[in-house]
């Protein structure tokens, strides 16, 4: 790994400034080509002995020598650095004074299965600028294999800048604790910096087990499983139309049977037929649209102006659907959390970012309602 690819480096140093011999020994001829006075080369001799028999105290005693000899030449000095980069890359962490030290400990600790002295390793990693991507997944593996499984999902929420890797392990110790929020936390980290339709997937399913949803909210989950490229299955496509149907939106629920259709996903007879009947509906609708504007103008509650402005944001009139919306709220609503997020929805569709995401953010009332906000703010800030 990197100490293996440090080791052959500083080797490959010290051999480019003809410094060992092929038996990695410094003689008086060597020492001399490369401009190293023996009293230099004499003592890191000895200190390559000394680290190859494991003394590696003797071998930094050595190596003090070497710094002690008086008037040091650049020469000298560079080749009294490398050398005491080999002697604590193959140390083993029984010398940490540098990167290379750090790093031979802490894959030593993690090696010999000593996961809790990896774990801690993190400070000296740190210390001398070792802690890299690659170190920080193993430090969640060793809470992982240590049995610490919220550690690990705690340890890499607050290294999610590490990338993708480490909040897929993340979500995998998570679901050794067979909790659900925790699960669901870590597959929306996991989301949030990879948003492929499998970590959209795994956050959705997710989603779509957790208890008491209202329809509004599992019709939600069920539109980003659509809008994410989670949905891949005929019977997927025709859920979310019929849910449509259900809600009263035949224009939406048309426009999701003809992307399925032209997907060449939805192709049998059955298919064909539902996609009649929201040609119908749609129909239907539009037909009776200027009555449902007028009655929901004139009810004393919001709701139905909420419905009308999720129908007018199906229908791809996306400003009349956040007039609507927001006259809705204004008169106040059952479910403030839906209404929240349908006016979140037609301002994006409107190409309003900023205020969709504002209104996310007012969508957290009940629990259910700011975990279906965060879902839509996690995509909407992807695209």
């Amino acid at each position: 790994m990197i100490v293996t690819k440090l080791r052959a480096a500083v080797t490959a140093l010290l051999l480019g400034m003809a410094v060992v011999t092929a038996g990695g020994i410094l003689t008086a001829t060597t020492a001399e080509a490369a401009g190293v006075r023996p009293a230099v080369g004499n003592a890191l001799n000895d200190a390559m002995k000394a680290t190859k028999a494991g003394n590696y105290s003797s071998a930094q005693n050595s190596l003090r020598q070497a710094e002690g000899v008086s008037g040091l030449t650049e020469t000298e000095k560079a080749t009294i650095a490398q050398t005491k980069k080999w002697v604590e890359s193959q140390a083993g962490g029984a010398i940490v004074s540098s990167a290379i030290g750090a790093q031979a400990k802490f894959d030593a600790d993690y090696r010999a299965g000593r996961y809790r002295d990896a774990i801690s390793d993190e400070d000296v990693l740190r210390k001398y600028g070792a802690l890299n991507g690659t170190n920080m997944v193993l430090i969640a593996q060793a809470y992982y294999r240590s049995g610490d499984n919220r550690g690990c999902v705690k340890y890499a929420g607050t290294h999610s800048g590490a990338g993708a890797e480490l909040l897929d392990l993340a979500l995998r110790c998570a679901y050794e604790t067979h909790d659900q929020a925790l699960m669901r936390d870590a597959a929306e980290g996991l989301v949030a910096a990879s948003g492929t339709p499998k970590n959209w997937d795994k956050l959705l399913g997710l989603a779509e087990s957790t208890k008491q949803l209202s329809n509004a909210q599992m019709l939600d989950i069920t539109r980003l499983r659509y809008m994410t490229g989670a949905m891949t299955k005929a019977d997927e496509y025709m859920t979310l139309a019929e849910l449509l149907i259900a809600a009263r939106l035949p224009s939406e629920a048309r426009a999701v049977m003809e992307k399925g259709i032209a997907a060449k996903v939805l192709v049998d007879q059955r298919a064909m037929r539902l996609y009649g009947v929201t040609k119908q509906n749609q129909a239907a609708d539009l037909g009776d649209l200027g009555k449902a504007a007028a009655a929901a103008q004139k009810a004393p509650k919001g709701d139905d102006l909420i419905k009308l402005g999720e129908d007018y944001t199906g229908m791809g009139r996306f400003a009349d659907a956040i007039q609507a919306i927001q006259a809705g709220i204004a008169k106040g609503v059952s479910e403030p959390d839906n209404a929240q997020t349908r006016l979140a929805v037609a301002y994006y569709a409107n190409k309003q970012k900023p205020q969709a995401l504002s209104a996310l953010a007012k969508a957290n009332t009940t629990p259910n309602g700011s975990m279906v906000s965060r879902l839509w703010t996690i995509y909407i800030r992807q695209h």
